[in-house]
């Protein structure tokens, strides 16, 4: 789909450039982001026989269990192996410590059938080699599949965790044998997103279709050359890697948020496939009207209205389109830690162009910024939010954004929801 072919929803004509070739802000300061482990909250509920392990510290296991807002009496499928003091003054063996709770976790949940090992700062800190400790009690645990990767928040923002799960998962996914074109779909979506995009996919004629991650370890899709990518999620460089490195080709397309958005992410498929436009109208057509219908609810509390963006999540330049497009808000910085333009390509020419795009943080300038601009609502992460809003700017927390299902048409107008609320909040406080 070019760029001159695209109209705004509301028919009126679309800048040919965007953003695409708009200069980027480019900051290396201090960051306020949460660590790659806070993906283990969504991810565990995905592959439901699976098993996350953090090697980390007690701050750690409250970060999780926060996170989580896990019940006592609940028993999720993460926990936390401590490194204590005597680990840290090398008076006991990490190693061994290590083996004897993956060998009492296992013993006591014999339905774990994938073990991720993930690192975190303290392990990374005394060089605990994680991967060789995965190889080892891989081959201990029989009938257990061990991986690992870091879920460190030292170089990486929270979202990243996904991704290097994601990857880990890469190397064990069979070579697909196929002789004509597989679609897979990555990144973690909720099941009930998964159930209708595969239906839609369906209907579409397109298939065979994989997720990555799958439902149970042993469901992990084939890759190979007949391989077609969709990306559910921006933030998933390394492990699109991974899998292009395996012969899997990316299919650029805007993410799925929004009924704009959704609709150019299936004809990316359905192009792939020759689907015939007709077909692919008749199929489309109705989930694109409810969705926008859904979301024409909020557009009078929205429209109009200035939005500022942090870097947190790497969904900003999506959500950023979304709102601008499809609700009428306008965006006055869309801040990402990481700007893919490969991955982003279909995004960047959707957004306004006096957006003002900015990569990295230091958070103390983009501050200033936030505050000379006074936007009617800032995205950011919890750490900035309260004192945000007891300067009087209403906030939404961009981790909402990442825990809640907001892909696809059935979920635009609960997207659309998600900006109008923090606005509805503040009004009726204001009574």
């Amino acid at each position: 789909m070019s760029a001159t072919a695209l109209t705004r929803p509301d028919s009126r004509p679309l800048d040919k450039a965007g953003c695409a070739e708009a200069p980027v802000l480019r900051e290396r300061g201090q960051r306020e982001v949460f660590c790659g482990l806070t993906g283990i909250i969504w991810l565990h509920r995905k592959i439901q026989d699976a098993f996350f392990l953090v090697v980390g510290s007690r701050t750690c296991a409250h970060l999780m269990q926060s996170a989580a807002g896990v019940m006592i009496f609940a028993e999720p499928r993460f926990a936390t192996a401590i490194i204590d003091e005597r680990d840290l003054a090398g008076l006991a063996d990490a190693n061994e410590e290590l083996d004897r709770v993956v060998g009492q976790l296992l013993a006591r949940r014999p339905d774990i059938k994938l073990l991720f090992l993930v690192g975190s700062c303290p392990s990374e800190v005394i060089k605990l080699d994680l991967s060789r400790a995965a190889q080892r009690l891989d081959r201990t645990h029989g009938g257990v599949r061990v991986l690992n990767y870091s879920g460190s928040g030292i170089e990486t923002t929270f979202t990243q965790g996904e991704d290097a799960c994601l990857a880990a998962l890469v190397p064990e996914m069979p070579a697909s044998r196929a002789t004509t074109p597989e679609l897979l779909v990555v990144g973690a979506l909720a099941e009930v997103v998964e159930d209708q995009l595969r239906r839609l996919f369906d209907a579409l004629g397109i298939g065979p279709v994989g997720f990555l991650p799958p439902r149970r370890a042993h469901l992990l899709p084939a890759v190979g050359p007949n391989t077609r990518m969709l990306l559910a999620q921006p933030f998933l460089a390394d492990t699109a890697r991974a899998l292009e490195n395996r012969g899997a080709r990316h299919l650029p397309a805007p993410f799925p948020l929004g009924a704009e958005g959704t609709t150019g992410w299936l004809r990316a498929a359905a192009e792939a496939w020759d689907v015939p436009p007709a077909t692919f109208r008749a199929v489309t057509a109705i989930g694109e009207q409810r969705a926008r219908t859904a979301i024409a609810r909020h557009r009078e509390r929205l429209a109009g209205r200035r939005i500022f963006f942090f870097p947190d999540s790497q969904l900003e330049i999506p959500l950023a389109r979304f709102l601008s497009r499809e609700l009428d808000m306008r965006p006055v910085e869309i801040g990402t830690p990481y700007l893919h333009r490969a991955h982003l390509a279909a995004e960047l020419p959707l957004l306004p162009e006096d957006a003002l795009l900015s990569e990295g943080q230091d958070v103390d300038r983009q501050l200033d910024r936030c505050r000379a601009a006074r936007p009617d609502l800032v995205v950011c992460g919890l750490g900035l939010a309260n004192p945000l809003e007891a300067e009087g700017i209403p906030t939404k927390w961009s981790i909402e954004l990442v825990f809640t299902p907001i892909q696809g048409y059935d979920q635009a107008g609960d997207l659309a929801e998600l900006f109008a609320r923090p606005l509805l909040r503040r009004a009726a406080l204001a009574v």
